[in-house]
């Protein structure tokens, strides 16, 4: 008990600031494996320590020394095993509210943009999707795409899934209101009560949403018509409205709405014909 007041005697303003550091960090980086599949990583560490700290108290002393010098090793393992995570969190942190507020007037709201991309690329049946992370990490189906990190913008989606072009043949994902990555391969459902009728983009992207708990966005290539899939549900024919409507329902608008709300999809709306084929 003396040494603890001891030690609280000697704790200064320098000593609280590095543990607020230390624990600001560390929080951040629980929110970032929260509902992921690394989680039970982090449980597993926390048993063996409180395991270490139970054979120290009883006097295990094998135990102990064991334990002990598996620490050494910890940390090089949680590097490796969290290495994806806490790239996400060191970019993350450069990210934050207070600088993003500081750009907002400038932005351009990805929400705009993707709904009038979406209305466009339906016009011309060219077939996309695009997938929206939110508290579940989509880094292992990002990183086997190609990385972009690239402003949200209508020319940039209806570029990429151009039937012509090389990133077509994949998915988008969206991180933050930012494209991180184009032409990427996400898993398909294996729900055997769904319609034959939905092609491989409806598939898929019903898929990635049972395993996450992302949002996507679907245009047909058929019937041009967009979809939003969420928890594994579809919801079809979606109009430009209803689908900005949806998006922002279910996506933090805090991180991708800026302050203009107002939805200026007709100024960039193609005239494009619709290629005539059979509807899905």
């Amino acid at each position: 008990m003396d040494l603890l007041i001891d030690g609280l005697g000697q704790f200064g303003w320098n000593d609280l600031i590095e543990v607020t550091i230390i624990a600001y960090f560390f929080y951040r980086l629980l929110l970032l494996l929260r509902r992921t599949q690394a989680m039970r990583m982090v449980w597993g560490l926390v048993v063996l320590g409180l395991f270490g700290m139970f054979a120290s108290l009883v006097g295990f002393q094998t135990l102990d020394w064991l334990l002990s010098n598996v620490y050494a090793y910890i940390v090089i393992a949680i590097i490796v095993l969290f290495q994806n995570e806490i790239r996400r969190l060191l970019t993350q942190l450069g990210r934050t509210a207070y600088f993003r507020s500081m750009r907002r007037g400038a932005d351009i709201d990805p929400i705009d943009e993707i709904v009038t991309a979406a209305v466009g690329m339906g016009a011309n049946h060219h077939g996309a999707i695009i997938v929206f992370e939110r508290e579940m990490s989509l880094s292992q189906y990002a990183e086997g795409g190609i990385a972009l990190d690239a402003t949200a913008s209508y020319d940039l989606f209806v570029s990429i899934f151009n039937p012509g072009a090389p990133l077509h043949d994949g998915a988008v994902i969206m991180r933050q209101g930012r494209v991180a990555a184009a032409a990427c391969f996400l898993p398909l459902t294996r729900n055997p009560q769904l319609s034959r009728e939905l092609g491989s983009r409806h598939r898929a992207a019903i898929g990635i949403s049972e395993e996450t708990d992302c949002v996507a966005l679907v245009v047909s290539e058929e019937t041009g018509k967009i979809s939003i899939v969420f928890d594994g549900q579809l919801s079809r024919g979606l109009d430009p409205p209803a689908l900005a409507e949806r998006l922002r329902e279910l996506l933090s608008l805090d991180d991708l709405a800026v302050e203009n709300e107002e939805i200026k999809i007709a100024e960039k709306i193609p005239e494009a014909q619709p290629a005539a084929g059979m509807g899905k």
